[in-house]
């Protein structure tokens, strides 16, 4: 089977890259060099001529402080693109499994984590523009598989784990908000259950349900971006002090949100697996540091 993953030079992408080794499948990985998904007729040819049968959406606008300034570009690669994508998956019975965000929550209140039928309720461009992604693939009406993730993290790009380990080694002491509270994803970890939803795919008569889903997918625990800070900074062997502050003491364009754990139980009892806690995948991205 011929699978398509876009925005395959960031941090998801690359993890895709890892996972797909030794696949029997063909794996097509591009990004806007290769495929500039904003273009409607080359993302159609493109599928077409290769006969694309699962396209993995890893591309997006993710700077979330930017797209204040630049919410147009945005809607452009986190709505329309999407649009284009799925409406070449429709074409062509192709199945697209797309990656949003927890930030279509964030002006939610409570402290119950967030499950994938609570109503939406985006407070800044990125989490609008990411929102209507997922509605311009539900109108479209292809085959699909929405992943919400959260505060993503990887060996590779820029992320909060490779930002906390450079300051810490470089810096006595430090302030990190501790009022903003969720859990973070390994990207590797969510790239081995987007392999696991590519198998369900293929397989004949899966019992699973494979179109017309959304999942939240996050590893497991509760903490602030403090305690995340504390433990990188642990488990690098550096010495800086760490202290806690409130946001409003790093004034922001954007209201991040304040809670944003992910309710997982349904990808857990779809797939029938265990997701490990942050600090076991933190140590393992790490040691590869």
């Amino acid at each position: 089977m011929n699978i398509l993953v876009t925005g395959a030079n960031g941090q998801l992408g690359n993890e895709m890259r890892v996972v797909s080794k030794g696949s029997s499948d063909r794996y097509i990985f591009t990004d806007v060099e290769e495929l500039d998904i904003t273009n409607r007729d080359a993302v159609a040819n493109f599928v077409k001529e290769n006969d694309i049968k699962v396209i993995v959406n890893c591309a997006g606008y993710t700077n979330v402080e930017k797209a204040e300034d630049e919410e147009k570009l945005a809607e452009i690669i986190n709505a329309q693109a999407v649009e284009y994508l799925a409406l070449a998956c429709r074409e062509n019975q192709a199945t697209l499994i797309h990656i949003s965000t927890d930030y279509v929550f964030g002006g939610n209140e409570g402290n119950t984590p967030r499950k994938e039928n609570e109503p939406v309720n985006p407070t800044g461009a990125y989490g609008r523009t990411k929102l209507h992604g997922e509605q311009a693939i539900e109108k479209v009406g292809c085959k699909h598989i929405i992943i919400r993730t959260a505060w993503l993290y990887s060996e590779f790009g820029n992320n909060f784990v490779k930002t906390m380990r450079r300051l810490t080694a470089e810096r006595d002491n430090l302030k990190v908000v501790f009022d903003q509270v969720g859990t973070p994803t390994y990207a590797l970890d969510l790239a081995e259950i987007i392999k696991r939803f590519i198998e369900e795919i293929k397989t004949p008569n899966s019992s699973l349900p494979t179109s017309n889903c959304i999942y939240n997918f996050s590893n497991e625990g509760v903490i602030s971006w403090y305690d995340f800070a504390k433990e990188i900074c642990e488990l690098s062997g550096n010495k800086c002090d760490i202290q806690p502050c409130h946001s409003d003491e790093f004034p922001s364009k954007v209201k991040r949100p304040s809670y944003s754990v992910l309710d997982k139980t349904k990808i857990k009892n779809s797939l029938n697996i265990t997701i490990p806690h942050w600090k076991e995948s933190l140590k393992k991205c790490i040691s590869k540091l």
